[in-house]
């Protein structure tokens, strides 16, 4: 079982840039696409981004619109979350997920970690 932990949220200005990482422990990622999700308050939860098991190529959500950036180096580093020109509308708890496959469905989704809350203040 692969237990995931996500680090690098905080409080930052609009405009501001963070990096959030999603660590694995018990396994590496090997064999697993990584995603991003992020869920604001009274809302669903919403794709962010995703990287592919395979061949390491990315899938973002529209809002992203180039702000964001997925990255891995390898099966065995984190996966990394590079958000820069952050917006108010950014703010939610961001989680990252595992799965056979890339999907943007939350529901295709088999381990989860805690969060990782971040706030952007106009």
């Amino acid at each position: 079982q692969v237990q995931l932990v996500e680090s690098g949220g905080g409080l930052v200005q609009a405009g501001d840039s963070l990096i959030l990482s999603c660590a694995a422990s018990g396994r590496t990622f090997s064999g697993y696409s990584v995603a991003w999700f992020r869920q604001a308050p009274g809302k669903e939860r919403e794709f962010v981004a995703a990287i592919s098991r395979c061949d390491r190529s990315t899938n973002y959500a529209d809002f992203v619109k180039g702000r964001f950036t997925i990255s891995r180096d390898n099966a065995k580093s984190p996966v990394f979350l590079q958000m820069n020109s952050l917006e108010p509308e950014d703010t939610a708890v961001y989680y990252c997920a595992i799965a056979g496959r890339t999907s943007k469905s939350p529901s295709k989704y088999d381990s989860w970690g805690q969060g990782t809350q971040v706030t952007v203040s106009s």
